[in-house]
């Protein structure tokens, strides 16, 4: 038996641009469903969700935590009927640590995106927003931090409506700002709600304050009129001057937030106790249940064909590994989201992915840095397995007996590089087991060896990334190193159509080599990566060999012909050769494809690509045309000026390899008055005089 319905599940994320609040809000979630019994602030470092030394020293969040909690809504007056079960995972805000959001997207159901009320949307609302929009999870939003000096609920509104969606609707305004924040008016109850108690903990109903009640009522027709055109029934009602009753108005919202047709948007201060516990009581009203989206689907690992599977416990396991983590006590922590069925403590089940069994020894449900052992776990919820063998971030965990394969997760590359090395023989042997088990963990962190220099070299998202990465090798594994200066990951590509031949012919005594091959070579656009195309009619060459061609193709790419760096967004196909009945091997074929692609790229026209960066720089207007000066300086490109406050906001692009060492250079031309944020945006090619540079080694 569950012990709570699945339809009083909720699986949801917070996700917000870094110093936006996210895990203020987390911590006053945990505090109001009594998870906490005291409230732990960023600023003074006793957080729960930030639980990692690292992340309380420098105030940002690292790691997805992962949190099971339970709350009755506000209105239901502690009724236990009406509690629900939240399974929350704080998301970091850094872009260097994008994978942690990413990955949580995918398993989520729905998601509270925190803003702050001074800035509004800001460059990595944006990026969370386009996850969230990949796979489809329905949000609900908060503008936060209306406390501070030049908060505007009406400035951050209208940024959202501007730059995310126009679908977003006002469900509440403030009773005063900054300072004076006291209360927030609920436009669909029309109801003013102030929090007293010590830690804003006793939600107290008020009528609405007369200085706000025109202004409350002409936003409260405009909500009205957003939800009824999501209603035939109500539309009708509402044109002939009826006013839906509230449980109406509640559910065709409802039933539009899933749909991703409307998104409700609250406000408040988290820091000031001001707000959360209505944010809770509308995850409750507005965000899925499991049992309110599509079955998941996935495909047949033997057929190919399409299966889906219902959250439902009576259906076969199927479930999703979304997170990897190593941890000091029990090992390895493996996080999946179960999607159909019941996985049990003891059980045997399959990794359709690899194609691998995996013993269910232990099952642990987390509370970010703590855990509670379970024997089983039902279909929409979240838990994490103790010690699994060959399971990896998106790889599918089900039913050996009805497999399946769940979509994966996709992840960015990375965009920088440093060298590493071991300070001392014995931090050798213990750098390869930390960098293993630090790559197990985060997609985007790879870890490769250049075979010219002996070299270790780790690569990442960004500075900061492969930063923290080497802190924790020390903290948690205590292994000494030494890093170079990071590089930026350049790659060629071509920019014009060639073909080439690929003979590789080699006679002895014996048995000969023989392969043969011609490909043709074509640009593809940006991003799309690789593709490889069999157009070989009539048998010229055997089936058995075009797998051997195409390995060889790929190998090639590993390295360019301009500068040595990998080739991408390249289209190959592989169109005529010939085969000698007994030299011809897959050994010889695989040289012709390797030989036939490096010919192929120097006659199509190869250039180097570089990083480009989006850029935001927040300055003071005293300091403004010596920061854009700088920008365009490093081949910035300006794209969009602002005001916010008494601030000037830059918007731009910046290739990553002018952008080292920026936060000193930043902070030194406007007296440590500027911030900046950076992500990265697309690769686009290089000037000649640049290229030339790369060729050399010198940058």
């Amino acid at each position: 038996m569950r012990d709570y319905p699945i339809e009083k599940t909720r699986d949801i994320g917070i996700i917000a641009h870094i110093d936006a609040g996210k895990t203020t809000v987390s911590e006053r979630v945990l505090f109001y469903t009594g998870v906490s019994h005291k409230i732990g602030e960023v600023h003074t470092g006793d957080t729960i969700m930030d639980w990692m030394e690292q992340e309380r020293e420098r105030g940002i969040t690292i790691t997805a935590a992962a949190i099971t909690c339970f709350w009755v809504p506000s209105y239901a007056k502690g009724d236990k009927k009406f509690e629900h079960r939240i399974n929350l995972i704080d998301t970091p805000g850094h872009i260097d640590f994008t994978v942690e959001v990413k990955r949580s997207m995918r398993v989520l159901d729905g998601a509270v995106v925190v803003f702050d009320g001074v800035a509004g949307v800001e460059p990595q609302s944006e990026t969370n927003w386009h996850y969230a929009d990949e796979y489809k999870v329905p949000r609900l939003c908060f503008i936060n931090k209306l406390d501070r000096v030049g908060a505007s609920f009406e400035n951050s509104f209208k940024s959202i409506l501007d730059r995310l969606t126009p679908n977003a609707v006002a469900m509440q305004i403030p009773i005063g700002l900054e300072a004076n924040l006291s209360g927030i008016v609920d436009l669909l109850k029309m109801k003013a709600y102030e929090f007293g108690g010590k830690m804003g903990e006793e939600v107290i109903e008020k009528e609405v304050p007369e200085n706000l009640k025109a202004e409350a009522l002409k936003l409260r027709h405009h909500l009205i009129e957003k939800i009824v055109e999501h209603d035939d029934a109500l539309v009708s009602q509402y044109l002939e001057g009826k006013e839906p009753s509230l449980e109406e108005l509640k559910r065709v919202l409802r039933k539009a937030v899933i749909e991703n047709t409307l998104v409700p948007v609250f406000c408040g201060s988290a820091l000031k106790n001001k707000g959360v516990q209505l944010v809770l009581d509308a995850v409750i009203d507005y965000l899925p249940s499991p049992l309110d989206l599509p079955p998941v689907k996935g495909i047949d690992p033997k057929t190919g064909a399409e299966l889906t599977r219902k959250p439902d416990d009576g259906e076969s396991f199927a479930a999703l590994a979304f997170k990897v983590a190593t941890d000091p006590y029990v090992g390895s922590l493996t996080f999946f989201r179960v999607y159909s069925g019941v996985v049990k403590k003891g059980s045997y089940i399959l990794n359709s992915s690899k194609n691998s069994q995996e013993r269910v020894g232990r099952i642990v449900r987390l509370h970010a840095n703590d855990r509670e052992e379970v024997d089983e776990v039902e279909a929409g919820n979240i838990a994490a397995l103790v010690g699994a063998k060959d399971t990896k971030t998106g790889d599918t965990l089900c039913d050996p007996d009805k497999p399946i394969i769940l979509e994966s997760i996709t992840f960015p590359e990375p965009v920088i590089s440093m060298r590493i090395d071991p300070k001392t023989k014995a931090d050798q042997e213990k750098m390869g087991v930390a960098l293993r088990k630090l790559s197990e963990e985060d997609p985007t962190f790879r870890v490769s060896g250049d075979v010219e220099t002996g070299e270790t070299i780790i690569s990442g998202m960004g500075e900061l990334h492969l930063e923290i990465l080497v802190e924790r090798m020390k903290r948690e594994f205590t292994v000494e190193a030494n890093t170079g200066r990071p590089q930026v990951s350049y790659k060629e590509t071509i920019k014009n159509h060639a073909e080439a031949e690929g003979k590789y012919i080699r006679q002895s005594g014996g048995r000969g080599q023989y392969g043969h091959v011609w490909i043709k070579v074509k640009p593809l656009p940006r991003g799309k990566g690789y593709e490889f195309i069999n157009a070989i009619k009539g048998g010229t060459i055997p089936n058995e060999f075009i797998p051997a061609v195409q390995k060889g193709v790929k190998e090639a790419l590993t390295k360019g012909v301009v500068s040595g760096h990998q080739l991408t967004d390249i289209e190959v196909t592989l169109f005529d050769g010939s085969y000698h009945e007994v030299d011809s091997s897959e050994a010889a074929f695989k040289i012709a494809g390797s030989i036939a692609l490096q010919e192929a790229a120097k006659n199509a026209k190869p250039v180097i690509l570089e990083p480009i960066m989006k850029v935001q720089v927040i300055v003071p207007p005293d300091f403004l045309g010596d920061i854009t000066g700088d920008l365009s300086s490093k081949r910035g490109q300006i794209n969009e000026m602002s005001d916010r406050g008494n601030t000037k906001v830059v918007d731009g692009m910046v290739p990553l390899s002018e952008m080292f060492g920026y936060a000193t250079k930043l902070r030194s031309m406007s007296q440590g008055r500027a911030s900046f944020t950076m992500e990265f945006d697309h690769y686009e090619e290089t000037p000649n005089s640049v290229a030339q540079l790369i060729i050399e080694g010198k940058k």
